[in-house]
């Protein structure tokens, strides 16, 4: 059995455990009596705050009950925010306004809560994490210094900076701008980066070891070689001492490219050598780094249903867990430092999703491998469905991410991403990237949704149903892969691309016969199908030519120092060394192109399988 069929049986059991605690606390009085003595101390020590209109509402919200078997269900089946299972939250507190002298509600309860808990995760940690905007744009135009004034634009307001990053293209297969054939792509869909030059100026104007920033960049084929470039970057800028401090993540997710986006440019076995090196270099060197963000949201915009997204995430997230632990990295130094990226629609099972997500990896991380509180969080990026942003009628487009934002904060994700609503039509415009993040401000600051109670919407009866459905769904999706030999054997077989393609040719066909509605489209639509005049953002040949010319002048300086870096690169890959150290070296005077090219040398091309 594999660890995934383990991580199934682990579920399974603690399901029981759960029903067996119910049972206990309704038959035995004096078990009964402390969960009852415990839930009234927790719910007594809640702190209080008020709306602006003066009405009185408690800081967390819990459910109106007084059964001992029903507070078991509870505590064990969901946990308080920022407990085991960590179905509510992550996190004690999120997106709350702050209070002054507030006693935290856990102060004196959670090591008597972990005393009854299977396994004895131990006391929760009681210092509370600061606030936090969980705002996160993604963003990324046409050359470094027009992604730079984007990501100034977009903090402006922001006390904390969290910077999210699209690649062009090429940057995105590891290929210089200057290759045959790609002139036209450079800058389009995402930023071009063919240097450590390049990744200097991307950055500009940020304090890049500072608490308050953090740098997040979506690329995986090419990730270790970008990674090592923002390392040089910051060295360049800050000196050496600001290695340990960088704080932020790269997504060097190889099983979601394979399974759905495909941009791998090494073949399998490589790549994760590649990515387990990486992450076995910033495990030791950067603590605040998170070296590998596990996609579901590609998955699930080629076309996935909600369920297959999770599960497909949850098996890949194991599936490393393995694969690192196997490297003889501890599971509590890199299960920390592994962060989730979701998508979020308009389907039912988004209701309940990242929460079903979050409690099924805490209980396989602590149930099959041994990992302790911190490595049990999933920590989630969420993204509003760019696959549900419709050019008919686009300013509808507005109305569905805010409907999908609703459902993120709902789940309880620790940070998100608004889509905006020109997205069918173009890279955004500054008018529609503002109210993609005022539809954030909107609902987390001017709202009282959110931002004075926590656990406000959850629990509801429609909720635990979909919760129900949702997990024997996702175990049943693991069963299978487990029956196919694990993750990589279903790779292989192709098994997770096949299903996403399959579901994504359910989907199309339920708009076709008007089974799935799409309000503009093929309901309620006006007769009108004028392209509307929306701005496009585009790439000037101008800016095309000088990232060419850029390129070519850093080669020609470099040209020296180049080769030997290559070779050294070379040759520790060629040896079995990890080859994140002397790729460090060689980002300093290589291009991107230049280490792809090299590394593809040694260990050949990504090969899609037929």
């Amino acid at each position: 059995m594999s660890k995934l069929g383990e991580v199934v049986e682990s579920v399974d059991k603690y399901n029981k455990f759960v029903l067996d605690q119910v049972k206990r606390a309704r038959t035995d009085q004096k078990f009964g009596r402390e969960l009852l003595g415990l839930w009234n101390d927790v719910k007594a020590k809640i702190p209080g705050t008020r709306t602006p209109t003066g009405l009185p509402l408690p800081r967390l919200a819990l459910p109106e009950i007084d059964e001992p078997g029903e507070i078991a269900r509870y505590i064990f089946g969901e946990g308080l925010p920022g407990e085991f299972p960590y179905l509510t939250a992550a996190y004690r507190e999120m997106y709350l306004e702050p209070v002054r002298e507030i006693e935290s509600f856990e102060k004196d309860n959670g090591r008597a809560r972990a005393q009854h808990a299977r396994g004895g995760e131990g006391a929760p940690d009681k210092k509370i994490p600061q606030a936090e905007e969980p705002t996160r744009l993604f963003s990324g135009l046409m050359l470094a210094e027009d992604t730079n004034e984007r990501f100034h634009y977009l903090t402006r307001h922001q006390r904390t900076h969290r910077l999210s990053t699209a690649f062009d293209g090429p940057t995105l297969y590891g290929i210089d701008s200057d290759a045959d054939g790609v002139f036209g792509k450079i800058g389009e869909g995402g930023v071009a980066i063919d240097t450590v030059e390049d990744m200097v100026r991307l950055y500009d104007g940020f304090d890049l070891g500072s608490q308050n920033f953090s740098a997040s960049m979506t690329i995986s084929g090419p990730a270790p070689i970008i990674m090592a470039m923002y390392i040089a970057a910051a060295k360049l800028r800050f000196g050496r001492k600001v290695v340990p401090k960088l704080r932020g993540t790269i997504q060097a997710d190889i099983f979601k490219e394979i399974q759905a986006q495909n941009e791998t440019i090494f073949p399998i076995e490589p790549s994760l050598r590649f990515l387990s090196d990486m992450v076995e270099f910033t495990t030791r060197e950067m603590p605040r780094w998170y070296p590998i963000s596990i996609s579901g949201y590609h998955i699930g915009e080629a076309g996935s249903t909600p369920v297959q997204q999770a599960a497909y995430t949850l098996s890949n997230g194991f599936a490393y867990a393995e694969m690192f632990a196997g490297r003889g990295i501890s599971v509590d130094q890199f299960g920390p430092r592994l962060s989730f990226f979701l998508d979020c629609g308009l389907d039912v099972e988004y209701i309940a999703l990242a929460r079903v997500s979050r409690r099924i990896w805490a209980i396989g991380m602590r149930d099959v491998f041994g990992a302790g509180p911190k490595a049990q969080l999933f920590k989630l990026h969420t993204q509003t469905s760019g696959r549900s942003l419709i050019a008919a009628e686009f300013k509808n487009n507005l109305t569905r991410t805010a409907a999908e934002l609703m459902l993120a904060y709902m789940n309880a994700t620790n940070s998100c991403h608004s889509n905006s609503a020109d997205e069918p039509f173009t890279t955004p415009s500054e008018e529609w990237i503002r109210l993609a993040a005022h539809g954030q401000a909107i609902l987390l600051e001017e709202s009282g949704i959110f931002k004075h109670t926590m656990n406000m919407l959850s629990g509801s009866p429609g909720m635990k149903a979909v919760e129900r459905a949702v997990e024997a769904a996702i175990l049943e999706e693991f069963r299978e892969i487990e029956r196919l030999g694990g993750v990589l054997a279903a790779v292989e077989e192709r098994y997770q691309r096949s299903q996403i393609q399959n579901a994504a040719h359910r989907y199309e066909q339920q708009i076709y016969d008007g089974t799935r509605p799409i309000i503009g489209l093929n309901r309620y639509r006006d007769g009108a199908d004028e392209i509307p005049e929306v701005k496009l953002v585009r790439t000037p040949r101008a800016k095309q030519q000088l990232q060419v010319d850029r390129l070519a002048k850093f080669k020609k300086k470099n040209a020296e120092k180049a080769k030997p870096a290559l070779d050294k690169l070379a040759q520790a890959v060629e040896h079995g060394e990890n080859f994140f150290p002397p790729l460090l070296e060689a980002v300093e005077v290589c291009s991107l192109g230049q280490i792809t090219g090299r590394l593809q040398e040694v260990v050949g091309r990504f090969r899609p399988m037929v």
